[in-house]
């Protein structure tokens, strides 16, 4: 691998390269460092048609060296002509170089993907980069989210107020775009766990919760979307256990008629039809019906904000399934009292 010394001024940057950020700091001291020891690794180029070059990989150390007006600069000249492969090897490079952002990715694998160009595979990309097909379309997935959220995205996996580590926008990026945006901002601006976002997506995929609801819920800060969770969590838990059935109680008649032998008990949950089964389980849970005292329905003005939102889940969820019984069962008597494609119990 031969290293020959080139004009500055002979070298142009390849504007369609996939790194294009270059941290202001980082590049100071890269210059101090060229400075003092010299360029220690040299750039790649290859040959262009006017009798030029073009950087393959380097474009921040050719910033460096012309900032410092650097005459020449220590090359690796290519002769690789493939668009496909010389961008393959841009993307691999980069890589392994630090400050190589988590959206510049996204968008280079993107390119090779999407770009006639070269209308390349994931189990291609996969192959030639050495990374799993998961890991290329996690990253396309950041593609989701609007510019607004993609210049808070950070390498690493460190939280910091007003950034986004790719962790904490995985679990709501196949939220809606109208919930997924400003939830990502509000991730950023309170700083919140991935253990936390992850609570805050189960919410908003709830499809117990109406979208209306969901809405109002955006208005909230992090810590009270926490909370809300927490409350709606618990009370679907509370509310779980209240309806589990009971076994119904098994009560013993004698028949009429002459047994047969070994069969002169017989239960009526042998008896009954599993809708009359399913019927004597939901009234045995359900109350008798008892209005609502003035009292109790004042009580519902002195709630605070967090207490009214979470109990208005509640009621929604509540009076959904109640309005799919009520369907259900309305059903269930049309057809008994028609007669149509109802069975009735057998041998009474």
């Amino acid at each position: 691998m031969d290293i020959v010394t080139i004009p500055t001024h002979m070298i142009d940057e390849d504007t369609d390269q996939p790194r294009y950020q270059f941290d202001e700091e980082s590049l100071q001291e890269l210059m101090k460092s060229i400075e003092e020891l010299g360029l220690l690794s040299p750039i790649k180029v290859r040959t262009t048609k006017d009798g030029r070059y073009k950087i393959i990989y380097g474009n921040r150390r050719y910033k460096a060296c012309k900032t410092l007006g650097k005459p020449t600069i220590p090359c690796i000249v290519s002769n690789v002509t493939d668009e496909l492969e010389i961008y393959l090897e841009q993307i691999a490079e980069n890589l392994t170089r630090e400050g190589f952002s988590p959206i510049e990715e996204a968008e280079a694998f993107n390119k090779l993907l999407t770009d006639p160009k070269f209308s390349s595979s994931t189990k291609y990309l996969s192959s030639k980069l050495g990374k799993p097909e998961a890991y290329i379309k996690n990253k396309c997935d950041l593609l989701k989210f609007s510019n607004a959220v993609k210049k808070l995205v950070v390498s690493g996996t460190e939280i910091k107020k007003d950034k986004l580590t790719e962790e904490q926008l995985m679990p709501i990026k196949e939220l809606p775009i109208e919930h997924r945006n400003p939830l990502a901002l509000l991730i950023a601006k309170d700083e919140l766990s991935v253990s936390d976002v992850k609570r805050i997506a189960k919410l908003f995929k709830d499809k117990d919760i109406s979208d209306s609801t969901k809405n109002k819920l955006l208005y909230k800060t992090g810590r009270e979307l926490i909370e809300t969770w927490s409350v709606f969590e618990q009370n679907r838990a509370e509310r779980a256990k209240a309806v589990e059935p009971k076994a119904p109680a098994s009560i013993k008649i004698e028949k009429s008629e002459k047994p047969a032998k070994n069969e002169e008990i017989q239960t009526i949950s042998e008896r009954v039809s599993p809708l009359e089964n399913a019927l004597q389980k939901l009234s045995s849970v359900l109350p008798v019906y008892n209005p609502f005292s003035l009292e109790i329905l004042h009580a519902i003005t002195v709630m605070g904000p967090n207490d009214k939102d979470s109990f208005i889940l509640e009621i929604n969820q509540l009076v959904d399934h109640l309005e799919k019984h009520l369907a259900e069962w309305k059903n269930v008597r049309e057809l008994a009292a028609s007669n149509e494609s109802f069975l009735l119990k057998e041998n009474l």
